[in-house]
């Protein structure tokens, strides 16, 4: 049977909103980490037969195919061809797993999965917007479709609305909320502090480290914040940052490993992904891990480590509550309440720190998992070699 392996992978450091990275075009995002991971893997470039990069609101600088312009911009060689994907806030984590199918399927051996994703120029839904003004369109994606109105009414589709179901459905407190995005920061700035990130991270001129981690952020200080919705429970503090930055990772065949004498790091052990409520939309990855082990035969105990996506503290908490996983295995580092979360980006940045952690720790077994606009979530199991 097929095998698909990670030989290397590698981030930029995640800038905050009108942060160090706010004027970097994205192609130039994407091109930085992609020149760092052909260095590093000593992969020959012309060898690569595709580059699979998440984006999402792909308008302006992020239109044209970004993935293609990415690679170009980094001076690599013009064979090679790129494609952008759009699974929302998953998309990078499915570029990885298009990659890794790709290789599985035995018809194409080299593969770049990655993302990129420049918030500060391109705010979030901004690109629906812009497509839809000139043609005089006003709503969404699912107004004025009877199909939907059908099956789903009209109530609100956005993320905001389905982080309060999701708290009001397992009942998470406000203070509860807090205190985790509290550890968030306190994790992200100890892995900081103590060079986890290092070997992972690719400074981009100035910015060196992640810029999102409050050093100055307290129960208080959350606490005297006011709801974004009203009556509702969530706040900024416990929601993910808007953020700027790009990943990327060198997947490859057994064959790729003999032939050009790389060295790999992880096996990708498990892909899938799920769907579930479109209206509650953030809680998608509870049935996907269910459903990625079983469909392995594993347990959460054989997980050394997970990074779960923190578009919303209820988000992890539920997940933690309906899983059963350690707290003390979960997003070990901090996650997107302190570290950020530029989107088409995320899912490739995960794995790239559940990767140089289980290295670090000695951990076998990782599993990454996010949920996704329309309810949707991917989860990915890897074991490091």
């Amino acid at each position: 049977m097929a095998e698909a392996f990670i030989v290397e992978a590698v981030r930029t450091p995640v800038g905050r909103r009108k942060g160090g990275l706010a004027s970097v075009h994205p192609a130039d995002l994407g091109a930085h980490v992609l020149r760092a991971l052909m260095e590093r893997s000593g992969a020959d470039p012309a060898a690569v037969e595709d580059v699979v990069f998440g984006c999402l609101d792909t308008v302006g600088p992020q239109s044209g195919d970004i993935a293609r312009t990415c690679w170009l911009a980094a001076g690599l060689p013009e064979e090679v061809p790129g494609v952008t994907v759009d699974r929302q806030c998953g998309s990078s984590q499915q570029a990885l797993h298009f990659a890794a199918q790709a290789v599985l399927s035995g018809t194409q051996d080299l593969v770049v999965a990655g993302g990129v994703q420049n918030m500060s120029q391109v705010p979030i839904a901004f690109a629906s917007r812009q497509a839809a003004e000139p043609l005089g369109l006003t709503e969404g994606p699912f107004a004025g479709s009877e199909g939907w109105r059908a099956r789903y009414g009209n109530r609100p589709v956005n993320q905001f609305y389905g982080a309060e179901m999701i708290a009001e459905k397992w009942g998470i407190g406000r203070a509860e909320m807090e205190e985790f995005a509290l550890r968030s920061h306190r994790r992200a700035l100890r892995a900081i502090d103590e060079g986890r990130f290092d070997r992972e991270v690719v400074p981009y001129g100035d910015v060196r480290v992640d810029e999102g981690p409050r050093r100055d952020t307290s129960l208080e200080k959350m606490a005297a914040l006011a709801p974004l919705m009203e009556g509702g429970r969530l706040t900024a503090a416990l929601s993910s940052q808007v953020s700027d930055g790009a990943a990327a990772l060198l997947v490859a065949s057994e064959r790729a490993l003999r032939e050009h004498g790389l060295t790999p790091r992880a096996r990708i052990h498990h892909l899938s992904v799920r769907g579930e409520d479109p209206i509650r939309m953030l809680s998608a990855p509870i049935p996907a891990t269910a459903h990625a082990l079983k469909k392995t035969g594993m347990t959460i105990a054989d997980i050394d480590l997970v990074e779960i996506n923190e578009a919303f503290a209820p988000v992890v908490l539920a997940w933690l509550r309906e899983s059963g996983a350690d707290p003390e295995r979960v997003n070990v580092n901090g996650g997107a309440i302190a570290l950020g979360h530029p989107l088409g980006a995320t899912g490739a940045k995960l794995m790239t720190t559940l990767l140089h952690e289980l290295e670090r720790t000695g951990g076998r077994y990782g599993l990454q998992t996010m949920c996704e606009g329309g309810g949707q979530a991917n989860v990915t199991i890897v074991e490091r070699l």
